[in-house]
């Protein structure tokens, strides 16, 4: 496994990722595809043994039980200091008001309760999960500043917003002498490369580290696309994500693997790290095969001709992910 730094910081990240998304306890929250304590612990012990430092969560993940159970194994399997831990807030964590956003009294009470849930005294890095439309951005900056300044983050980071959203922010901590952002965690894959217009070409420019979500659409590109999944059956999200038109991309992945004899997904993923903005792709296991294929596509090279096919078929749409 290479490691790289953090954008500017001098913070060593893997070169991928282990999004914990997928670990959970079911029946909690809105992801009921996830697995349980017991299914979930072999995919991260073995994500550190391949390397992986880099573990991202958020309190919202399964009502909180996501963080609690990859908090148990990293304290189980690993020493704190040796891993790279990062959470988020934002999406509604209780009924009534206050219960969810980014002002100042759900950061400070919403960091406390993460820590708790992980088991640690601090995260590596603390992310808005999205932006927030009802609190001013001075306040959750200076918020978040004073967290950092607790020693109960280590850096911070943001992600998918719009690209001006991105900057006001780093602008309003500048101005302030607050902690800005060191990192931004975008929707990114072959199916939706929207944020190559702008925010990849922005966090190049400024040494913001890029840990794209979703490298391989919800599993999309590593299947045939009327082949589901009973997360893309139950993923409210991920439903509106992709369209049909999407088809003739999938279809070039599956032709590049081909002839290459690996998998879709080593593909997909070496697509996405080639991008020099991109630091880390954030990746998902709930099966063996999925953090051989993650370590192997680093390694992967994609040629011009190859990635020209690739990006042939794809044309401009909307933008998602950003709500």
């Amino acid at each position: 496994m290479d490691y790289v730094k953090l954008g500017r910081t001098g913070l060593d990240v893997s070169r991928v990722s282990l999004g914990c998304m997928s670990y959970g306890v079911p029946e909690r929250g809105t992801h009921p595809w996830t697995l349980d304590e017991e299914a979930s612990r072999p995919f991260i012990k073995a994500a550190l043994e391949a390397g992986i430092n880099f573990f991202d969560i958020a309190n919202m993940y399964s009502d909180g039980t996501s963080e609690e159970i990859v908090g148990r194994a990293l304290n189980d399997y690993a020493r704190r200091e040796e891993v790279v831990v990062a959470t988020k807030l934002f999406y509604r964590m209780r009924p009534g008001p206050n219960g969810s956003g980014l002002s100042r009294k759900a950061i400070l009470a919403e960091i406390d309760n993460s820590l708790r849930r992980l088991g640690t005294d601090y995260v590596d890095l603390y992310q808005i999960h999205r932006w927030d439309y009802g609190t001013p951005i001075e306040e959750t900056m200076e918020a978040l500043h004073d967290v950092v300044r607790a020693g109960k983050a280590r850096y911070i980071g943001a992600s998918s917003m719009y690209t001006w959203q991105f900057a006001k922010a780093q602008f309003a901590a500048e101005r302030n002498g607050w902690t800005r952002f060191v990192s931004m965690q975008p929707h990114y894959n072959l199916l939706y490369r929207e944020e190559e217009r702008e925010m990849l070409p922005f966090c190049l420019d400024q040494g913001v580290g890029v840990i794209p979500w979703s490298p391989m659409a919800r599993g999309r590109l590593t299947r045939d696309w009327d082949t589901g999944s009973v997360r893309q059956e139950s993923d409210a999200v991920g439903k509106d994500l992709y369209q049909e038109g999407d088809r003739a991309i999938v279809e070039a992945v599956a032709r590049v693997a081909a002839a290459r004899a690996v998998p879709r997904a080593q593909v997909a993923l070496a697509w996405v790290a080639r991008n020099p903005a991109v630091t880390a792709p954030i990746i998902g296991a709930t099966k063996p095969q999925h953090l051989t294929d993650a370590v192997q596509a680093l390694t992967l090279e994609l040629s011009d001709e190859e990635v020209a096919e690739l990006e042939a078929p794809y044309t401009a749409r909307p933008i998602a992910g950003h709500e």
